[in-house]
């Protein structure tokens, strides 16, 4: 089962370019579609004041809440956050209209690693390569609680030096969703990369198919062609379920051995991420890149005090409506937000000068907000400001259950139409 909302079409097959230019946010100018899937599409796009390549994902939101995809859309979003690593595909920033949610990520300028395979099977050392830089993704997903669960060539970007990129985490899956009995349960992949304890419907531990799909891949670069192939589904189901296979003549002795071991149909006795890297074959030429994860984590949690992340303004926002404008409801219910591209210290300071006006006592709270009172304590508001983006703020209020007759009159009638001036209108 593919990504449900990747991009599937090749980069090279993809020409289009929009008759429009579209600005984005005034940040970001969308020129060359790269690819599209029945959820999203994916342009090469410029940040216009630093002139930055990037790529954008536009995920249509109607799509995504009508096929029940919400949480996985927000799993990606929070899978990609903690991910930090030179051969997986960065995620910049997540920003969103009325319509849609925009996956800005770092640019592969080579393309999928896909296109190049179809020119003709890679050289051993090539091959050697570029498995190790996937394993060196691979293990350090792993070790961040990210199992990937779709990896193939199409899911293989190249950057401007030709060095692998890991992309495409819309079917991962966290530490979190692994039951009880220690496995993971959801079927997915795409079938001539599966697992086989995939097909056997029991569980299976993230990482030995993760292990596996890598196995498949090697071979694929090394042979120009998939080791368990079949113009049958079932029957290439079959084989890879019995795990019968032959390697390449040109394959050395070294690699063999260590394709058994990648491509065991038993998870159990599989190779696993450490004896891959201490295997002889893969060891060759092999430089090691060291991560602290303490550091991700504390620079994570660190972001996480500073700024509202896409995920969170997603969760809390009905409808995943990033736009939406100041409704009718009571304040005294869930409150009202907006997206302002107004900067923190000058809604404040709007805020107090409305306030001013309106008699209203204003106090300001340690982080970015201010608590307002008024009418002898009969009208009592709080008004948080999150940093969602460099350019773009969530102002969030909050009524509390005092008098709702008299805070609904300050205001609906009186403050909220002052400060409609400060909504951010973002483009469709």
């Amino acid at each position: 089962m593919a990504d449900l909302y990747s991009c599937t079409n090749s980069i090279s097959t993809i020409g289009e370019i929009p008759l429009e230019i579209i600005n984005l946010f005034d940040k970001y100018e969308l020129g060359k579609l790269l690819g599209c899937g029945a959820f999203a599409k994916v342009y090469h796009a410029r940040n216009v004041r630093t002139g930055q390549s990037v790529a954008i994902k536009a995920v249509s939101k109607q799509k995504v809440i009508k096929g029940g995809y919400m949480a996985q859309v927000k799993r990606e979003i929070s899978i990609m956050r903690r991910l930090r690593h030179p051969n997986v595909v960065k995620l910049l920033e997540v920003l969103a209209t009325k319509t849609k949610i925009y996956f800005v990520m770092e640019f592969a300028k080579g393309g999928e690693l896909f296109t190049k395979l179809a020119k003709g099977r890679f050289s051993e050392n090539l091959s050697r390569r570029y498995f190790q830089q996937l394993i060196t993704a691979v293990g350090y997903c792993h070790a961040r609680g990210v199992f990937h669960r779709d990896l193939k060539p199409e899911n293989l970007l190249l950057d401007d030096n030709w060095d692998l990129k890991v992309t495409d985490f819309g079917l991962s899956a966290v530490q979190d969703q692994v039951r009880p009995d220690g496995l993971l349960h959801t079927l997915c992949g795409t079938p001539a990369y599966v697992a086989p304890e995939i097909l056997a419907k029991k569980g299976y531990d993230g990482a030995k198919v993760d292990i596996w799909s890598c196995g498949i891949i090697l071979y694929v670069l090394i042979a120009g062609y998939l080791p368990f192939n079949d113009t049958n589904l079932m029957g290439m189901y079959r084989k890879i379920y019995k795990g019968q296979f032959k390697c390449p003549k040109w394959t050395s002795p070294e690699l063999r051995r260590l394709m058994s071991r990648l491509l065991d149909t038993n998870p159990a006795t599989r190779v696993t991420i450490d004896e891959i890297v201490n295997d002889s074959w893969f060891k060759k030429d092999y430089k090691q890149t060291n991560f602290q994860l303490d550091y991700f984590e504390s620079k994570a949690r660190e972001e996480h005090q500073q700024n509202l992340n896409a995920f969170d303004i997603i969760s809390f926002s009905s409808g995943v409506d990033l736009s939406s404008l100041f409704d009718e409801s009571d304040i005294s219910a869930s409150g009202e937000r907006f997206l302002s591209g107004v900067k923190a210290a000058k809604i404040i300071e709007k805020v107090e000068e409305i306030a001013g006006r309106e008699n209203v006592k204003v106090k300001k709270s340690k982080n970015l907000g201010v608590k307002l009172e008024g009418l002898n304590g009969k009208f009592v508001m709080n008004i948080e400001i999150y940093q969602l983006t460099e350019e773009l703020v969530v102002v969030e209020m909050k009524g509390k259950e005092v008098n709702a007759i008299a805070g609904q009159e300050i205001w609906k009638d009186k403050l909220r139409p002052q400060l409609s001036s400060l909504i951010y209108q973002p483009v469709n």
